[in-house]
């Protein structure tokens, strides 16, 4: 039997095990099953682990309690194996920790209130998948180095709301001891990074962001953990978090996660829990989902089972997240459970009781690379990538996708995102903002990596901010005010976000015109038809003959060539004049400057 679960009881995990402020003491409590001896140390005791010895309980959970101490008191448990050697380890479950690279855990209690109480109450009524879903991610250390949580509750949050996102992705907040592991090498999974402030300073930020109304959801990896020597490997002497064998990730070095241990899925599960319940974030993107399922099954434990890919499938991983999404969703109804997927699992966001893995929502990483393969490419050289930017409608309806350009696709020598078009710098801003207009009308729901959206010129660097200088050249202004069009013009759309997994809600008029670099498509929802077309060319088309559902009065809601970029009473009407073509009902002549994306709408 799961051994956390029998001491805890009915309380959640993270209300036993950890340190706890009580009115005269501190109770401790933490799991170390092959442990012989635990003591907890500190300032309180001269770091002397012979003074507060902790007594085990026939779970293998040690406890005790200390008088005389308080909130933000510093500890560690010194641990003396069987082999008779002395760890010193920080808490799994601790709530705060010390300023990093310091290591000891910190006791607290939370003071905070809450204003949401609405926000909350309405959120379980949420349907995501048929609501405006546009993410801005970001990584709180290095958007404006130097502020605090605090400091961002006003920033950040004024400018995701000026521009019109709907969400907020926050890259790990978890504690994690190396900077430029951003966040995704967790050593502390119940305690938010102290570097910012402290966790009831992370509360007052996601507060804020409900106040503007825009939803928060976390980055969580539940795939594996650093090894650092105070941290949760080898714990108390034996394997207990890792497998026993074969547990080093092969891509970052680090131990995994034992999903045949029942209590480490229900720690993994308890911190989920936790981070939606004491934090009211709104969803969770689970990170590396592909390496769950799919670690290479020679270097590794647990039971698999052959797939249609010859591949094999790690049966534990697969429980484990059907476990964990069905019950965040049970528990918290309206929250966005999504997973980063690099395979295009079939079943990621299909029901647990039909045997799917149970995901709101799945990345479509295809989506990004043969889109960006296409962007890539020179103008004149495109008509030859065409179905680079066609593609991808056929394999977007099998899951509920977010398209994403993430911080990934801005480091590691991949350049900005800018710096992904060819040609001077004019000629990169048009392409760029041809191509979000393109992804914004596309089905899916959408993310963007921050300075993506005003033309970030140089790679990301978590040791740095970004360049805000460049908000102040016209180009990169400009395009800063394209997305805050976007969003908007987004968000008052219904056709290009309700219906976003209904293949029959979309429909191509010109998959095939490569000759001019042309893609045209139609999104409808009700009466309501928003018509895509996207320029590539590098030169103007003067006399396009574009193709539309019907005749009648068509308004140019969305331009990427204008300034202006969205006008929500649409511009001076364009008639499309029925039955011109054969194949379609109607048909109109625009004019298509090169790089540049347009969105019709009927209403």
């Amino acid at each position: 039997m799961n051994a956390l679960v029998r001491f805890a009881g009915d309380r959640p995990l993270w209300q036993v095990l950890g340190s706890h402020v009580e009115p005269d003491f501190v109770r401790f409590a933490v799991w170390a099953p092959h442990a012989h001896r635990v003591a907890v140390i500190g300032d309180f005791n001269d770091w002397d682990g012979r003074s507060d010895i902790m007594e085990r309980s026939r779970e293998g959970i040690w406890t005790t309690r200390i008088a005389g101490i308080g909130t933000e008191t510093l500890y560690q448990y010194e641990i003396t194996t069987t082999e008779g050697e002395t760890l010193l380890k920080s808490d799994p479950f601790a709530h705060c920790t010390q300023l990093q690279p310091q290591r000891s855990s910190l006791t607290y209690t939370s003071t905070y209130r809450w204003r949401d109480a609405e926000w909350m109450q309405t959120r379980a009524g949420r349907q995501p998948h048929a609501e405006p879903m546009s993410i801005y991610e970001v990584h709180l250390g290095s958007w404006r180095r130097g502020l605090t949580y605090i400091d961002l509750a006003t920033e950040l949050v004024d400018y995701v709301f000026d521009l019109g996102f709907t969400h907020v992705e926050f890259l790990p907040v978890a504690e994690h001891p190396f900077i430029g592991s951003w966040g995704y090498q967790t050593t502390g999974y119940f305690a938010p990074t102290s570097r910012l402030g402290t966790p009831d300073d992370l509360r007052a930020l996601i507060d804020a962001f409900h106040d503007a109304g825009i939803s928060v959801i976390l980055d969580w990896v539940p795939a594996h953990f650093p090894k650092d020597d105070w941290g949760m490997g080898c714990f108390d002497g034996q394997s207990l978090f890792e497998p026993s064998e074969f547990d080093e990730h092969p891509d970052w070095g680090t131990h995994t996660f034992d999903f045949a241990k029942a209590e480490v899925r229900s720690f993994l599960l308890s911190n989920a829990l936790y981070w939606l319940q004491e934090f009211h974030v709104d969803g969770l993107r689970v990170d590396a989902v592909a390496s769950m399922l799919y670690l290479d099954y020679s270097r590794t434990h647990g039971q698999w089972k052959p797939n249609a890919n010859g591949g094999r499938e790690n049966l534990e991983a697969i429980a484990f997240l059907q476990e964990l999404n069905s019950t965040c969703y049970s528990s918290f109804p309206g929250i966005a459970m999504i997973a980063e997927d690099s395979t295009h699992w079939p079943g990621a966001t299909m029901p647990v009781h039909l045997g799917g893995l149970g995901f709101g929502f799945t990345w479509n990483l295809g989506w990004m690379h043969d889109t960006l393969g296409y962007v890539r490419e020179d103008p004149i050289h495109r008509q030859f990538h065409h179905g680079e930017m066609t593609l991808p409608a056929s394999y977007s309806f099998g899951n509920n996708y977010i398209l994403p350009l993430s911080h990934d696709e801005v480091v590691h020598g991949k350049g900005s995102l800018l710096r992904k078009a060819p040609g001077r710098r004019r000629a990169q801003l048009a392409t760029l903002r041809a191509y979000l207009a393109y992804m914004w009308a596309h089905p899916g729901k959408k993310l963007l990596f921050m300075g993506c959206e005003f033309g970030q010129d140089r790679e990301w660097s978590e040791r740095r901010s970004l360049d805000w200088t460049m908000c102040d050249e016209p180009g990169h202004m400009d395009l800063k005010a394209l997305v805050r069009s976007l969003g908007r013009a987004y968000a008052d759309t219904p056709a290009l976000w309700a219906a976003d997994s209904d293949p029959g809600a979309f429909h191509w008029i010109a998959d095939d015109d490569q000759q001019h670099n042309v893609v045209s498509f139609a999104r409808s929802v009700g009466p309501q038809i928003v018509v895509c077309v996207s320029n590539f060319a590098g030169v103007a088309h003067d006399n396009y003959v574009l193709d539309l559902p019907h005749g009648g009065a068509w308004s140019i809601i969305v331009d990427s060539s204008s300034r202006s970029g969205y006008d929500k009473g649409g511009s001076e009407p364009v008639f499309a004049e029925a039955g011109t073509h054969e194949q379609h009902r109607a048909s109109t002549v625009l004019r298509l400057p090169a790089l540049t994306t347009m969105w019709l709408s009927n209403h």
